[in-house]
This record gives C-alpha cells, structure tokens and sequence, in this order.
C-alpha cells in the first residue's frame, strides 16, 4: 500500500483511519475536506483544488480521505494501489457522526472542521447529506469501487471490526516487511 484512496459516507472514521494508516505505512496523509473548504465554508475554487489534489497525486505515496467533485474520486482512483471504502450500517454512521459534531464544541480536531468552519453549525446539513449518500450516491459508489477488484487492493469495510483488522493486518505486514530487508 503506497497510494490509497479512502471514501465512504460520513461518520465512518475515514480521517482516523488515514491517520493510523498513515503512521503504519509511513506515508503522508491528505484530508479533502481541508482542501475543498474555506472559512464560513466557503468552496475553494475549482483551479486551485485541482492544483493542490494533483500535486498530492504526483507524490510517490500518499493516503487521501474524502469525496470532492466525482472526477477527482476518478483520478485518485485510477492513481491508487487501494480502495478503501467505508461502508458501515447508516446508524452506525449517524451515531458516529453525532458525537463528532457533539465533541467538536468541546475540542475540535486537527482534520476536521477545516480551519473557520463550525462542525456544529451544519449539523442539519450533514445529517441531510449523509442520508442522500446512502440512499443515492452509495449505489454508484460501490459499483465504482468494486469495479477495480483484481486490479487493486480494494477493502469494503462493512463493520468496525474490519476497520480494525485492517489495521492490524497492515501493521503487521509492515513489521513483516521491515524485518526482512
């Protein structure tokens, strides 16, 4: 795993995982979230998120989360060596979501909101969107990323539990690899 792509609907744990994987692997990580808004969430133009995005992409590893605009989860795609998509029961990814909004009054983290940005004020919001998600988009998604099995890593993570053993199987396989050179 040296370019990995992670999506998935809201409330999953995409930024925590990056970040573990992040630390596992030795690779840097990018939330699309703090590329695509600006303070009071305002959209950051298109030509300097396609300009920041792309020079993750020219890196030679990288872990990015998020979604963004659909031909920028084509080219990270097509660019990874894994697909990970999150895809947990809708409640579970709710109650998830909550308690972020919730904990982000009292301390916010380091991946989320971006800079300016109050999680708590678009609650409504995202509650809203994480529905469509499901409902709409999660379809499309799902055949997007299983249509690249066999020709990468792809990891549909259904449950926490395979959350976590993906974690420890990557730090496994690292300690494996790093043993043996």
């Amino acid at each position: 795993m040296t370019r990995v792509a992670i999506i998935g609907n809201a409330g999953g744990g995409k930024s925590t995982l990056a970040r573990k994987l992040g630390v596992a692997l030795g690779l840097p990580v990018y939330h699309i979230d703090l590329l695509q808004w600006k303070p009071g969430w305002v959209s950051t133009p298109l030509a300097e998120f396609d300009r920041e995005h792309n020079r993750w992409l020219a890196q030679p590893g990288w872990i990015i989360d998020g979604w963004g605009r659909p031909e920028a989860i084509q080219t990270r795609f097509e660019l990874a060596d894994t697909i990970i998509l999150v895809d947990f029961p809708i409640r579970l990814h709710y109650w998830w979501a909550a308690k972020r909004q919730i904990q982000s009054l009292i301390q916010p983290r380091a991946d989320w909101p971006p800079p300016g940005c109050s999680a708590f004020a678009v609650t409504g919001r995202l509650l809203r969107l994480m529905w469509t998600i499901h409902q709409t988009m999660r379809p499309q998604l799902l055949e997007r990323v299983l249509r690249y099995r066999g020709q990468k890593r792809v990891e549909h993570l259904r449950s926490p539990r395979a959350l976590d053993q993906l974690l420890q199987a990557t730090a496994s396989e690292r300690r494996a690899t790093s043993t043996s050179i």
